[in-house]
């Protein structure tokens, strides 16, 4: 027994529904099990509550629905049906017996595709017949039922539009049919052995025929409509229709874009359907004047169909007026040009070829309309959110001012709905543009020629640089605009259902109030509709307000007899919408369908223009109510950009499996971003991939298809990963740009500008966190980036570490700026890394065993020294060292662009042709202290190692002097003291020897000056750290230049910590005291630590104190003692003598043209052999009787002799040039031995010392400095 409704309802009031749960409020859309809210969840069975005679027409509409939803299902597996035969096996010759089996499978594999085009076929021939009886059924002479309603009209035309696309799928599908024969081959082949196939046979002869025949579907939907002219009326249904689309068209009624698409596929079919005679032409064309047609056929003559098929009504027109006789004679329709059929030259200036075309398909020419639309509109939607907020925040009255805000906020919905539902067909019609005029000169806009898929003419080079950007850029205001609306769903629910209540209930309690007092007093027909409008929609609860507000305002009609109602959130249902619209329209037309003027139209009306205006604007304002209840799903169908991947038929027609990535639409404009480069584009970097989201919904949703999903999927996988890896790249190298121009001397500096946005990314229902995979890619940069650097530094000779330590400088700024915005690893890390040097007992690393291996190969052996301006350059007379070649990298990895590279590498050049201070400041930067202290260890190994080696080879040079060499006389001039020394030094059997010499000492003075120029370094860096510590340790300079504590105690830094620990400490809410003692503590030893370390050592005489050390093995040989006790001055083969040798066979090589010799050995073969003779205590024997000095003793004679008696001034003549090299040499070598005398004083160190009588001193040891290392090697005193 049924309850009945009103016990029902005290039942439920009776229930508790507090709980201790917090009220969390829901989306705002109708509660529906399977359809959206526009669809009416319970199929208008509460429309029979009205009382309305509106039951078949409900029924009717809800079988129709139904069809919809079933033929949308059709369409999808006939746009998704791929060909079987393709993937079918081919049976090799050995294994034809085998083919009765194969004939089998491959029947059984292709049955159940069959299957489905059978349901297709029997579920079309339902539809088109239930469609025809239906339109059948209001074609009546006489008037039994009420209808069609406007939502019936809607039905109807949404089924027919289902049909019109199957019928154009099936006709564009080629794979269908050649699935079939090869189906209809096999059953042939395996029902030999069947009986009773006759059935079989006439349903596949039938699916044959319902598959080879174009627009079989709607020749079908044809028959059935005038099927033995029963129904000689039906073209009445066919212009009902036609009026109402070609008025909703022209006043723009359609609210979403899919609706206006609707409207347009049907429309030319309409039109070839309701023509069958001439009588029904001239009756349609009284109704709908055939300009009006034309004007719609010219302003859109292609409509997107599918994601990549399209229509055109002119297409349609001429090809079903084969079939239609009747409609052949229309001339002026059939002349319309299909887009295909355009001239190129008009094409490129398409949409302008029709004079009326107010709709332009090409999405460049209107973006500055788009952006100025854009941005007006999130401006005004920010405001009204603001003041919707406001609102909120006020627990006052309701007052005029919130029906104003709450209207406003409904009237920017309306709006965006509005701005979406354009923007997206904009896209919708421009691809279907595109689709219709394919690119004809690929080949010659690419650099390769070669053949090209219809696909790729389509989109990969269809789409122009300007034509991407703007395509992107309307993408970007689809998705934003779309997302800031779908944010504030919740918030604006209230409002957008008080807005449309009030707007009902202002209606029909008012405005048909004020109707029913005057205009439709005496007219009880139209009056008992008014009645029945206001009976199934006025809120007359509403009229109830609480006792403390004040009425809101007065709507319509005189103010002292309108009704005051209290607004609600409660909105019509579709039932009640679909009952209004039926009923203004009962009121306007009576129902006629054969009335002229349209449904609005004033001809031989009586209702006034005023009052049929307000029907007219409320009636079309029902339509976007539902649309704006069903606000999500609104927004899903507007932001919904999943057709721009979808290529079904051109996969079918290109036969391959799947296109490549780079003719991928959403990737092409991913692609463009990255390439482009440009900052305002680069912040909708990711919108693109919402497109994917979208396609993988439609793909599981619509079109119900899993290998679809995976396709997308896969190529998401792929394209991020490449997107991931560009962007990071071009982050990477915008970071480097900007540190690059920021260390830039400023003469090279230039503007930049751009900036990077990362966010964390819904893909596929995933969730990436973008951030952490550029932060993964960064991390990879870096160590690529580093290793490259090493890579280059390695192929270069040393001249190169300026660059190399101006590029990592780069790389660590470019750390530093990037680690403000993303978490990567230390810079210190990675450079430990790339160097190998991450053990701790590691001391060397890859950069400082290539320095050392640059100097031991190339530097020392091939660089020469000029004293004069303390650098080394490459000797000329050496041949270059063979290296490998320099590798190649993207900018990137220098300095970010090309410009930049450019100053740098000017600033490089300056730099890579010597060796001198810059290069060790760099050397010592790079090193460090971790690793420096083992390059000089290396260089003072070399240093003893080259002492050792050349022992032998000097000792060769003492055996070939002669017995004895006595001083150089004054009688023979300069030429006799010449040839003497020619004579007394007879080295030329040992000219090799003498060179390996030479070059061994060379070596030696190099490593010498380069420690020396490393002390200079080391010193400023010491100094540099010096002042920066000095404050915190309390250290200033005393009178005498001292450094001395500013205060007694502890130093500033302690103070500091110490009180600072205390006062936190002290605080009762310090929860950790211990980490703040920690840190007093770690700051004492601080300052114990870098006050241990002011007084740094010298690195120059370290290796001074290390070569003398080094030498002391070979005094007995090099600086042996007089065996008679007195300065042997004929028979002495020490140290000096041999270097005197040396020197002046140096000096007068040097002298001949063209010799190369100084240009081999320079300015180091002084400092390594004035060293060594420092070192071994012979400086005062080598000034007095080095060959050279005595020469010019002799020439300086022999000058004032000249000029005394008045000689020849000639006399020198042939000698300037090796007298003036003698002094060159001379004043070199007291450099060298006065900065010896003041960074190595030998005060306790006279060996071999003359005393006034002659007597020689013993040799004795010096103390070192107090700079000197305690490990030295000791030297026992010699008594």
């Amino acid at each position: 027994m049924a309850v009945p409704v009103e016990e029902a309802i005290a039942a439920l009031s009776t229930f508790s529904l507090e709980d201790e749960q917090p009220e969390v409020q829901g989306p705002a859309v109708m509660v529906s099990a399977e359809r959206a809210a526009t669809d009416s969840p319970i199929e208008y069975s509460d429309v029979a509550a009205y009382r309305l005679s509106l039951s078949e027409d409900t029924k009717a509409l809800n079988q129709l629905n139904t069809l919809i939803q079933e033929g949308k299902e059709m369409a999808s597996i006939l746009y998704t049906y791929r060909s079987c035969v393709k993937a079918l096996p081919q049976l090799p010759e050995s294994m034809k017996h085998s083919q009765a089996d194969l004939y089998l499978e491959t029947y059984q594999v292709l049955d159940l595709e069959m299957s489905r085009l059978r349901e297709i076929q029997r579920w079309q021939s339902s539809a088109s017949a239930k469609l025809a009886a239906d339109m059948q059924r209001f074609s009546r002479p006489e008037r039994r039922i009420n209808g069609p309603t406007v939502t019936h009209l809607w039905s109807m035309l949404k089924l027919l539009d289902v049909l019109v696309q199957l019928d154009h799928l099936k006709n564009a599908k080629a794979s269908i049919p050649n699935d079939f024969s090869w189906y209809k081959r096999t059953f042939t082949q395996v029902s030999a052995q069947w009986q009773d196939t006759d059935t079989m046979r006439e349903e596949l002869d039938d699916l044959q025929i319902f598959l080879s025949t174009r627009w079989a579907i709607l020749l079908n939907l044809h028959v059935e409509m005038f099927r033995v002219n029963k129904y000689p009326f039906v073209e009445d249904i066919l212009q009902v229709l036609i009026v109402f689309i070609v008025e909703s068209l022209e006043l723009d009624f359609a609210l979403l874009f899919p609706e206006r698409y609707i409207l347009l596929r049907v429309l030319p079919v309409l039109v070839v359907l309701a023509t069958p005679s001439e009588k029904d032409t001239e009756a349609l064309y009284k109704r709908v004047k055939l300009n009006r047609l034309i004007n719609i056929f010219k302003n859109d003559p292609v409509i997107p169909a599918f994601p990549d098929l399209h229509l055109s009504p002119a297409a349609i027109l001429k090809e079903l007026s084969v079939y239609f006789q009747k409609f052949s004679s229309q001339t002026r329709l059939l002349t319309l040009p299909a887009p295909h059929e355009l001239p190129p030259r008009e094409a490129l200036e398409y949409p302008f070829i029709f004079l009326y075309c107010s709709r332009h398909y090409l999405i460049v020419n209107h973006i500055g309309a788009l952006r100025a639309e854009h941005d007006d509109f999130s401006i005004r939607f920010a405001s009204s959110m603001n003041q919707l907020l406001l609102l909120k925040s006020n627990d006052g009255a309701y007052t005029e001012w919130c029906r104003e805000v709450k209207g406003n906020m409904y009237d920017m919905v309306v709006e965006g709905f509005q701005l979406l539902s354009r923007w997206t067909a904009r896209i919708w019609e421009q691809c279907a543009w595109k689709f219709s005029r394919p690119c004809r000169d690929a080949a010659e806009t690419q650099e390769t020629s070669g053949s090209y898929s219809d696909y790729e003419k389509v989109v990969r080079y269809n789409y122009t640089a300007e034509e991407r950007k703007a395509l992107v850029e309307l993408v970007g205001y689809i998705k934003s605009v779309g997302s800031m609306l779908q944010r504030c769903d919740t918030l604006v629910a209230d409002a957008l259902w008080e807005t449309i209540h009030a707007e009902v209930q202002d209606f029909v309690q008012n405005t048909l109030a004020t109707m029913l007092r005057t205009t439709f007093r005496k007219k009880k027909d139209l009056s008992r509709i008014l009645s029945d409008m206001r009976t199934l929609s006025a809120d007359w609860m509403a009229n109830t307000r609480p006792e403390h507000e004040m009425p809101s305002s007065q709507h319509g009609g005189d103010e002292s007899k309108a009704n005051f109602f209290y607004p609600r959130p409660v909105a019509p249902t579709a039932a009640q919408v679909h009952c209004l619209q039926f009923l203004i329209y009962e009121v306007v037309s009576g129902g006629n369908l054969r009335r002229p003027g349209g449904f609005f139209g004033n001809n031989g009306s009586e209702i006034p223009v005023n009052d049929l205006k307000q029907l007219e604007t409320f009636f079309y304002k029902l339509s976007f109510f539902l649309h704006i209840l069903d606000y999500s799903a609104s927004i899903g169908i507007l932001t919904d950009l999943g057709f721009l991947w979808f290529r079904e038929f051109y996969l079918e027609s290109s036969r391959v499996i799947q296109f490549p990535i780079e003719c991928s639409l959403p990737w092409m404009l991913i692609d463009y971003i990255l390439e482009a480069q440009n900052s305002g584009l680069l912040e909708s970097v990711l919108l693109p991939f919402d497109i994917y989201n979208d396609s993988a919904q439609q793909a599981l949703v619509v079109l119900r298809q899993r290998f679809l999903y995976d396709e997308i999927e896969a190529e998401v996988d792929h394209g991020f990963d490449i997107f991931v890896s560009r962007l990071s790249e071009s982050i990477f190298t915008y970071y480097k740009s900007w540190s690059a121009s920021e260390l830039l001397d400023p003469s090279f500096l230039f503007a930049l500008d751009n900036g990077e946005k990362f966010s964390i990314q819904p893909l596929l229902g995933r969730t990436i966190n973008l951030r952490s995979l550029i932060a993964q890619r960064m991390n990879k940069f870096f160590r690529e980036n580093l290793e490259f650097l090493f890579d280059r530094f390695e192929s270069q000779d040393l001249c190169a570490v300026v660059e190399l330590e101006k590029l990592i400088d780069i790389l660590k700024h470019s750390h530093e700026l990037i680690s403000q915005d993303l978490t990567i690893d230390p810079f210190s890390l990675m450079l430990n890394e790339m160097q190998e040097n991450i053990s701790l007992v590691s001391f060397s690393s890859r950069l400082a065993t290539q320095i050392w291996s640059e100097m031991q190969s190339d530097f020392l052996p091939n660089f020469i020294l000029c004293n004069t301006t303390q650098r080394f350059v490459r000797s000329s007379k050496v041949p270059p060292t063979q290296k490998p070649s320099v590798p190649s990298a993207k900018p990137s990895f220098y300095c970010g662009t090309q410009d930049l590279n450019a100053a740098h590498q000017s600033f490089a050049r300056l730099h890579s042709g010597f060796f001198g201070i810059p290069h060790l400041f760099s050397i010592v930067k790079l090193l460090g202290s971790r690793s420096l202290p083992w390059l000089i260890r290396a260089l003072l190994d070399h240093i003893s190692n080259k002492i050792t080696t050349l022992e032998p080879m000097i000792s060769g040079l003492q055996e070939a002097l002669p017995k004895s060499i006595g001083l150089l006389s004054f009688d023979g001039g300069v030429t006799g003291c010449m040839r003497l020394i020619r004579e007394q030094l007879n080295w030329g059997t040992k000219s090799e020897l003498k060179s390996e010499v030479l070059r061994g000492i060379k070596e030696i003075g190099s490593v010498i000056y380069t420690m020396g120029l490393l002390d200079i370094v080391l010193r400023e860096v010491d100094t540099k750290r010096f002042m920066q510590t000095a404050p915190w340790l309390g250290l200033i300079p005393g009178a005498e230049g001292q450094i001395v504590n500013a205060q007694e105690g502890e130093s500033p830094l302690v103070n500091l910590l110490k009180s600072a620990t205390s006062a936190v400490v002290s605080s009762p809410g310090c929860l950790n005291p211990a980490a703040f003692y920690t840190m007093s503590k770690q700051a004492e030893a601080a300052d114990l630590l870098y006050k241990a370390n002011m007084n740094g050592g010298s690195v120059l005489e370290y290796t001074l104190a290390f070569t003398s050390a080094s030498l002391d093995k070979y005094c007995s040989k090099w600086s042996a003692p007089p065996k008679t006790g007195f300065i042997d001055i004929t028979t002495s083969k020490d140290f000096y003598r041999i270097y005197g040798g040396l020197q002046i066979g140096y000096l007068e090589e040097i002298t001949v043209p063209q010799s190369a010799q100084h240009e081999v050995l320079g300015d180091s073969i002084a400092w390594g052999g004035c060293t060594i003779i420092y070192l071994l205590g012979q400086q005062l024997h080598f000034e007095l009787f080095d060959f050279s000095y005595q020469v010019l003793n002799v020439s300086e004679v022999e000058t004032v002799s000249a000029s005394h008696t008045h000689r020849n001034p000639q006399i020198l003549q042939g000698w300037e040039g090796l007298l003036e090299g003698m002094k060159k040499a001379r004043r070199l070598n007291n450099h060298v031995f006065s900065m010896l005398k003041a960074r190595c004083p030998l005060e306790d160190k006279t060996a071999c010392a003359i005393k006034q009588s002659g007597a020689p001193l013993p040799r004795v040891r010096f103390e070192n400095t107090v700079s000197a290392f305690e490990t030295l090697p000791q030297k026992g005193t010699v008594g």
